[in-house]
């Protein structure tokens, strides 16, 4: 009667033990949920130091490009950031059975990459400007100052950066500019590559091993 009491206890316990630990279904949940949290924050901080140092550029001389002032660089990789915080709070689940998780994921791993090949162009863009205003000889003309490469060749292309009224600020706050906008895209185009690194391989390099068990008609395979 006793050992019949005993083995019921030990039933009883083992059946709780087994509800008090955590379903697979729930750690995978976990897993899902908490990917892109620290990969959209360091986008978002990223994004809005390129964005105020492109307009900080712009305050120099209204007459720099686009190409010069990589705030759309920012802009984007803000965006990307934003998705990555969306794709945080959408509930995991497998297989993409929720239409709006699949769209998001696929939104933000395009995204990535078009971040990852913008900031090699600002990267591109950045290292030519700085190179020439590393090499400027420059002269105030009026409220203006004008550039040279080549001070002692007359054909030589000159750069107009109108509204400035210290060429100081050309060759040496523009310049440094430049070298921070390098920096910042460079760490850019790193987070962006492990961003779309890191969704590609929860979406596909899942691996199904192990033996099948128990009849034919139900199927249970070992995930590792």
């Amino acid at each position: 009667m006793g050992q019949g009491q005993k083995g019921s206890s030990d039933k009883k316990e083992g059946k709780k033990k087994r509800d008090e630990s955590p379903a697979p279904e729930d750690g995978k949940k976990r897993r899902g949920c908490r990917f892109p949290l620290l990969i959209a924050l360091l986008q978002l901080l990223l994004g809005v130091a390129i964005t105020a140092v492109a307009f900080l550029m712009l305050a120099i001389s209204p007459s720099l490009l686009t190409r010069e002032t990589p705030h759309w660089a920012g802009i984007i990789l803000c965006l990307v950031s934003i998705l990555g915080f969306i794709l945080y709070c959408i509930t995991y689940r497998p297989d993409e059975r929720s239409s709006m998780q699949f769209i998001v994921k696929l939104l933000y791993f395009v995204l990535c990459i078009i971040g990852l090949v913008i900031s090699v162009l600002v990267i591109a863009f950045a290292g030519y400007h700085y190179s020439q205003a590393s090499s400027f000889s420059c002269e105030q003309v009026g409220e203006d100052c004008v550039c040279t490469l080549d001070q002692d060749d007359p054909i030589a292309r000159t750069f107009t950066y109108e509204g400035v009224s210290d060429c100081e600020v050309i060759t040496g706050t523009l310049t440094l500019y430049f070298l921070i906008q390098i920096m910042l895209n460079l760490a850019q185009a790193l987070v962006c590559a492990v961003g779309a690194f890191i969704l590609w391989k929860h979406r596909y390099q899942v691996f199904f091993a192990g033996l099948q068990i128990g009849s034919p008609s139900t199927q249970h395979w070992q995930k590792v």
